[in-house]
């Protein structure tokens, strides 16, 4: 073998200092620098005050969104300590917030409990931040230290004297890791509302005082959320729009093989619905990837189920045993569970690996189940035939689905007619407008790039899936359209690897019509095609609302308050609103929505699916008031084209 010469010597190793690594590779912190990245840096500074509400030492956290993209965090927990550190000859608040893997959770008595790492995230957050602020109220004063880019400006201060406890963090993302910078405040309330329910007791408050753009509204919105229920009112909040199928919400809290640094917490009801909603969270951290914990469950669910159904034969001996998926067909659970030590995989928490809490669950749910089970035969009868209904269904289902694959419904056909496909054959260079109507079909497919973009319309409303099972399902043409376009098939045959177009992109109408579809498409996507969305292959295009030309300049604007920007106040210029993609011409279509290197997509993450799927319960379903009060509640909103 021929000698290579290397110059692979110690001089080859590169050793970041302090922070560096994080801004050096953000994602391996926090995730991604998106966002999602974005809102995680206001968790990872939120999660340390949740700490000290979970340790008993705090009750109240507040966030506020801040103009000039700043945001701020209080709590009136202990304080992070301002003392000399032993080992760093400089204060513990100092240490937390500009170094890493240092923090009151590694070790001794500072937490029993927690959902970090105190210090990693604070510090992560620190180092991403353009400045960042720390606030200290606690032996008998106030202290403040102001960084950098993950380095101190100064030393610790003490301002004065105060009666109070507690932590304040400020923070303002460096622009120069996240390439666009703006906090959602329904995004930030919805995670907030979620903790509140995970900690009894704790009131939080989220509040904006961002200036309005627009100048329309000058007050600030806010939130506050504080629940006794606990997981209970959780569950209860999930099925509001839903008929429950049982009297009574299954729940139970203990401490696992009697230790206090462990324990399982369990709520679930089930609903008439065809979907499941299950919501782990480790440490109060919410496990969007699941883990140990939900496998536990599931497995546990399934046993005692059947055990039950068959010792007490409300099944038949013929009939076969539940799976999986029947016991969670209506299902609505949440699993919290508390470790001293947590593993998750990755910095950002998604997926919980720690071994013990599978057997923590099982034991703890197994044993609390079986006993619900037994003193509430009415509510086990009740989810036994729904969970049989949901066996007999599933194995209809396949019949129908099989007849239905047999006589050619997706396989071996060709490609729907309708779709005007790209000419490259490489998944990761294509993508796929699903686009509203024949009209901006037609202008959609003549203002693409024939290489890489394909067209699909659609005409009309597609099916509503609320209670339509698979079989029914590939019976809609335009479902079938869908199924074959996107190459993946569906249900137990899905197959993610013969996806045809790594950008799957909906662009509809900005009205009323235009948002159902919408809503119907992100519905249909989360319940049948959710790996699309977790692997991020799913996006909204963003077309302009207004078209705006001031003397011989033409500009677009996708809001009203980038209409205000251009225009300014006089709103001098001939203003033209669009109502539809198919007003544009090719060029105009091709210039603000399709041209790579100009449009906006927007990636339609886990959360937005899961809300399309919501309001779609709630607008579809069988909920007559619900319905009735969601659209009072939000008629204001409407924009009319009279």
């Amino acid at each position: 073998m021929a000698e290579k010469k290397s110059n692979y010597s110690a001089e080859s190793i590169t050793v970041l200092e302090g922070l560096e690594p994080v801004r050096k590779r953000p994602g391996m912190y926090i995730g991604t620098t998106g966002p999602d990245g974005l809102h995680h840096l206001i968790t990872e500074i939120f999660d340390n005050s949740r700490d000290e509400a979970m340790g008993g030492f705090a009750n109240n956290i507040e966030i506020i969104l801040l103009p000039g993209n700043r945001v701020r965090v209080e709590d009136n927990g202990r304080g992070i300590p301002v003392d000399i550190h032993k080992q760093t000859k400089v204060s513990a608040l100092e240490t937390i917030m500009t170094t890493l893997h240092a923090g009151g959770k590694f070790g001794g008595d500072g937490y029993k409990v927690s959902g970090g790492l105190h210090g990693v995230g604070a510090s992560a957050v620190n180092a991403l931040s353009v400045w960042c602020k720390a606030e200290v109220h606690r032996d008998g004063g106030v202290y403040v230290q102001e960084y950098k880019q993950g380095k101190r400006l100064g030393p610790v201060k003490r301002l004065g004297p105060s009666k109070e406890t507690g932590t304040i963090i400020s923070f303002e993302p460096d622009p120069e890791i996240f390439p666009e910078i703006s906090f959602d405040f329904d995004k930030v309330v919805s995670h907030m509302r979620q903790q509140a329910y995970l900690v009894k007791g704790l009131r939080i408050s989220v509040r904006d005082e961002r200036e309005n753009l627009a100048g329309t509204d000058s007050q600030s919105k806010s939130m506050t959320f504080y629940f006794e229920g606990g997981l209970v009112s959780l569950v209860r909040f999930e099925n509001e729009h839903n008929k429950s199928i049982h009297r009574n919400i299954f729940y139970v809290e203990k401490a696992a093989n009697g230790n206090d640094y462990e324990v399982v917490e369990v709520a679930l009801q089930y609903v008439d619905d065809i979907s499941s909603r299950v919501l782990p969270f480790a440490n109060n951290i919410y496990t969007a990837d699941g883990g140990t914990h939900v496998t536990g469950f599931k497995t546990t669910l399934t046993r005692t189920l059947n055990t039950y159904a068959r010792k007490n034969t409300l099944v038949s001996e013929k009939e076969d045993n539940f799976t999986g998926d029947d016991v969670l067909e209506g299902l609505t659970a949440v699993i919290s569970v508390k470790l001293r030590e947590i593993q998750f995989e990755g910095q950002t928490k998604g997926k919980l690996g720690s071994v013990e809490a599978q057997a923590m669950v099982s034991d703890v749910f197994g044993e609390a189940f079986s006993a619900f089970l037994e003193e509430n035969p009415d509510d086990a009868r009740s989810i036994i035939q729904k969970s049989l209904l949901a066996l007999k269904a599933r194995k209809a289902a396949k019949a129908a689905k099989d007849s239905v694959l047999r006589k050619g419904a997706l396989e071996g056909m060709t490609l729907p007619g309708k779709l005007a496909d790209c000419q490259s054959r490489s998944a990761e260079e294509s993508e796929i407008f699903i686009v509203e109507g024949d009209s901006a079909g037609g202008t959609a497919k003549m203002g693409r790039d024939r290489r890489i973009q394909a067209i699909l319309p659609l005409r009309g409303k597609i099916l509503n899936i609320e209670r339509a099972r698979l079989d029914r399902m590939l019976a809609s043409e335009q479902i079938k359209n869908l199924v074959i376009a996107f190459g993946t098939a569906i249900g137990d045959t899905f197959d993610i690897t013969k996806l045809r177009y790594h950008k799957i992109i909906i662009a509809t109408d900005a009205d009323v019509d235009g948002a159902h579809i919408r809503t119907l498409l992100l519905t249909l996507l989360y319940r049948f095609f959710r790996p699309l969305i977790d692997g991020g292959f799913i996006y909204i295009a963003q077309p302009p609302l207004y078209k705006i030309k001031k003397g011989k300049e033409s500009f677009y604007a996708y809001s009203d308050e980038e209409k205000f920007k251009i225009v300014g106040k006089e709103e001098s210029g001939d203003i033209q609103r669009y109502k539809g993609l198919g007003e544009m011409n090719s060029d105009e279509l091709w210039e603000t929505t399709m041209d790579p290197l100009k449009r906006i997509l927007k990636q339609v993450t886990i959360d937005d699916a899961r809300e399309a799927d919501r309001i779609f319960d709630i607008l579809m379903g069988s909920d007559v008031p619900s319905r009735k009060s969601f659209i009072q509640s939000n008629a204001k909103k409407a924009v009319l084209d009279i």
